[in-house]
């Protein structure tokens, strides 16, 4: 239970009740003077600081209460048919009026039944300046006998239920099914027989053929309680009061029972009730039905498209392991036959390299052995240089002019010529010949 702070206004004054959250209750009545907003502002700050906005409830006589038969229209139609039969029911000028009202039978056919509330706007303006004096924010204005079924379980209200809640001399009569207010009278009973007879004239106006559950609260005799009258209507017993809110009324004074738990009803109550007399403007933001319903689909729309997404990241992720695993368990023979290919490349390679050995290199030892033994005896050489051109001789020979035709019949050399002029010296001519390497299929090298 969160901090509540409830004012019950009535012709003696402001009777507040502030709760802690917890089992404690503060309770203080304000005379209507002067110093009231003074006083009232004291007892807000000193025992309601964390507890918010301020319920008002306004004294049943402060308030008409009329329940309407009207006939079956659209909601907005129903608004002004409500505004024009409630001007017959008003001591004062409709415009004068603060209402509100709610449709007891909002589904069905035939006549739409409807409780409405209304009151002078002086009557709910005069507190509304005391607690504005106050610093304090109002959370709604009820008709305060209308808040007494906050303090019992919602179970207990689904039955036909009156609830006669007496305080300060006066008889509030509330009546109740399925648990919602049908109707709520201030009834005028010096005995118990006259307020039964009360209970017997409101019954047909809310159309119960017979009794029903009566409940008695307040600063009721005990012999009002054991009363046959009262006894003949239906079982006669104190309602039976919600466990947490039962600790807070033991702690109640005694001398102002019935205003004390009264101006509790008005504090536990609803910060939406049925019949909220205060205007549109000032009430705190919340949201209708219809946005709560919208908010609730674009939440489910939500959480199924998390719940969507969710279930496809598990599910990619249950992919994604069976992958990992099956990677895992290729890993060794992906990796053998990456190996053979190393191998089988590295081997490609090396054939490669033998063949363009083989067909476009110099083949250097066949072609020196045909030059020994082409060359004569008296010719030596000082250097041989080959290339994929021809070869070059150098050295020296007793007559060099025979060594082009030698070389000519070669099989492996063609275009035999001189590439400097032939020298003497020391006896033997000195010679640099080139020459052409033969037609490679013919000589058998390879290019």
């Amino acid at each position: 239970m969160i901090p509540r702070a409830g004012c019950l206004a009535h012709d003696g004054g402001l009777t507040i009740t502030v709760t802690d959250g917890r089992d404690h209750i503060e309770t203080r009545t304000l005379e209507v003077n002067e110093s009231l907003a003074g006083a009232l502002k004291a007892v807000m700050d000193a025992h309601a600081r964390w507890a918010g906005r301020v319920r008002l409830g306004l004294d049943r006589s402060l308030v008409t209460v009329k329940l309407l038969e009207l006939p079956r229209t659209a909601p907005a139609e129903l608004v002004q048919m409500v505004s024009f039969e409630l001007e017959r029911h008003l001591p004062f000028p409709v415009e004068d009026a603060v209402s509100a009202f709610r449709p007891l039978s909002p589904r069905g056919e035939g006549p739409v039944r409807v409780l409405v509330a209304a009151c002078e706007r002086r009557v709910v303006e005069g507190p509304l300046r005391y607690l504005d004096a106050a610093g304090r924010k109002p959370m709604a204005i009820s008709v305060a006998c209308h808040d007494l079924p906050t303090l019992v379980p919602r179970a207990a209200l689904m039955k036909r239920v009156v609830w006669v809640h007496a305080w300060r001399g006066n008889l509030d009569v509330l009546l109740m099914a399925d648990g919602d207010v049908c109707l709520s009278r201030r009834v005028v009973a010096s005995d118990s027989s006259e307020l039964a007879a009360e209970i017997r004239r409101s019954l047909p106006l809310v159309g119960w053929p017979d009794g029903a559950t009566l409940w008695m609260s307040g600063e009721v005799s005990e012999a009002w309680r054991m009363a046959p009258e009262l006894a003949e209507l239906g079982p006669v017993s104190d309602p039976p009061f919600a466990g947490d809110t039962a600790r807070l009324i033991t702690s109640l004074p005694r001398d102002e029972q019935g205003t004390t738990l009264l101006a509790l009803a008005v504090a536990l109550g609803s910060r939406s009730p049925a019949l909220n007399l205060l205007a549109h403007e000032r009430r705190p933001w919340s949201l209708t039905r219809k946005q709560l319903v919208t908010v609730g689909m674009v939440v489910v729309t939500g959480l199924l498209g998390i719940g969507l997404l969710w279930a496809q990241a598990v599910e990619q992720q249950r992919y994604l392991a069976r992958l990992t695993a099956e990677i895992q368990r290729l890993d060794p023979e992906v990796k053998t036959v990456e190996r053979m290919a190393t191998e089988a490349a590295g081997k490609a390679k090396l054939v490669g390299t033998l063949r363009s050995a083989r067909t476009e290199s110099v083949r250097a030892l066949p072609v020196l052995q045909d030059l020994t033994q082409i060359l004569p005896t008296d010719a030596w050489l000082q250097s041989v240089s080959m290339d994929r051109q021809g070869v070059e001789l150098t050295g020296q020979a007793n007559a060099a002019g025979q060594l082009i035709p030698l070389l000519e019949n070669s099989p492996w050399l063609e275009r035999v010529e001189f590439t400097s002029p032939v020298t003497r010296g020391q006896d033997k001519e000195q010679f640099r010949i080139k020459a052409a390497w033969e037609r490679p299929a013919s000589a058998g090298s390879a290019r």
